[in-house]
């Protein structure tokens, strides 16, 4: 099971893996932030990038914040980083 922090911009031209942003990775969804639409559409994404089902990515922090950690089950940190490219190093 890997874990993943991402920064959501919701209500975007289209949906996209965009980068690391700090510690962060910056996801884009064209749903809009309301009754959880945003939320779904990043798990998708991400689960669909990762090659795993739906399912197997969750929200375990941030449910109704951009700021939000994922679980994703049946993925490693290494799989991660070879998906989305390397996590950027601690600041300090």
């Amino acid at each position: 099971m890997a874990t993943l922090h991402v920064y959501v911009t919701p209500k975007s031209g289209r949906d996209e893996v965009a980068g690391w942003r700090g510690g962060e990775l910056s996801v884009r969804v064209t749903a809009p932030p309301e009754d959880g639409k945003a939320t779904a559409a990043v798990c998708k994404l991400i689960a669909k990038t990762l090659g795993v089902a739906k399912g197997a990515a969750r929200v375990t922090r941030g449910e109704v914040s951009r700021h939000k950690t994922l679980e994703i089950d049946g993925v490693s940190d290494i799989e991660v980083e070879a998906a989305f490219g390397e996590r950027p190093g601690a600041l300090f």
